[in-house]
């Protein structure tokens, strides 16, 4: 039974995993999702709370939960088995030694991290156009922003961060991020109070001296000093001033858009989001 901390923690993250698809538009009628089940804390997040805001939709969109089993020293997927058939969600596991591939490639002192998601990522987009799906959902979640944001901007010059939904370059799918707006402590403290059955990564996880973690710990003494750092950058990251920036091109783009979008003023987007709900049919 769930206690009522972890209701209050599922109706929050829930709140906020509901108001990013209505805000970027993630979901529509018609879609075929295939969700990236890693089998980590996020993806279990991501696909339990898209299963209770799927069916309070007003239009019909499918999920199909896809694990793929990287062969990895010690992986027991029986437990996510268990869980996806209790859920009586549609589901694939499949399995590659993607595990195999990386480690005869690299050497143990480089990042397995990069080599590893393309792998992933390869063998998904097979398995999305084989199953029909227009979209895939990654369990990408705000602290994964922010931490990319800041890798960007210290080690490789540029401003980027993760997007709520790209398309793919073969145009093939959108690749769509529900869970972009939500806190990665959050995220796990509701993994722990359900007990979903994590299973741990053997690979880019059991490195250490990883960048991505320095960005971590960097946000995580920045915040010892402002409880809200990490909420204030996720502002930033949809309060851009072209204005204030350096990059010709994007303040010529800026320059050039349509005389009504200038005309609206920089809360334009605002006003837009809010007509742009995603009427639930029960609440919640």
């Amino acid at each position: 039974m769930m206690t009522d901390a972890a209701g209050r923690l599922e109706a929050r993250l829930y709140r906020d995993l509901r108001v990013t698809c209505e805000r970027y538009q993630l979901l529509a009628p018609d879609d075929r999702i295939l969700i990236a089940m890693s089998g980590g804390k996020d993806s279990y997040t991501l696909f339990h709370l898209l299963t209770r805001l799927v069916p309070r939709l007003p239009f019909r969109v499918e999920l199909v939960a896809v694990h793929l089993d990287q062969v990895q020293p010690g992986y027991d997927g029986g437990g996510l088995r268990a869980y996806l058939e209790a859920s009586g969600q549609r589901f694939e596991i499949l399995r590659e030694d993607t595990y195999s591939i990386v480690t005869s490639r690299l050497p143990e002192t480089a990042t397995y991290c990069s080599l590893c998601s393309r792998l992933r990522r390869g063998i998904l987009y097979t398995a999305a156009e084989r199953l029909g799906a227009n979209k895939i959902a990654l369990g990408h979640h705000r602290d994964d922003a922010l931490e990319t944001l800041l890798l960007n901007l210290f080690y490789s010059g540029k401003l980027q961060a993760m997007p709520a939904s790209y398309r793919t370059d073969d145009g093939r799918f959108e690749v769509i991020r529900p869970l972009i707006e939500c806190g990665e402590a959050d995220i796990a403290e509701l993994a722990a109070q359900l007990a979903f059955p994590i299973i741990p990564c053997n690979l880019c996880g059991s490195q250490d001296g990883l960048k991505r973690d320095a960005m971590a710990r960097l946000l995580a003494e920045l915040e010892r000093d402002n409880p809200h750092v990490r909420a204030n950058m996720l502002n930033a990251l949809r309060n851009v001033r072209p204005t204030h920036l350096l990059d010709r091109e994007l303040a010529r783009a800026w320059a050039e858009r349509p005389a009504s979008d200038a005309a609206a003023g920089p809360s334009a987007a605002s006003a837009v989001d809010g007509k742009r709900r995603l009427r639930v049919v029960d609440g919640g």
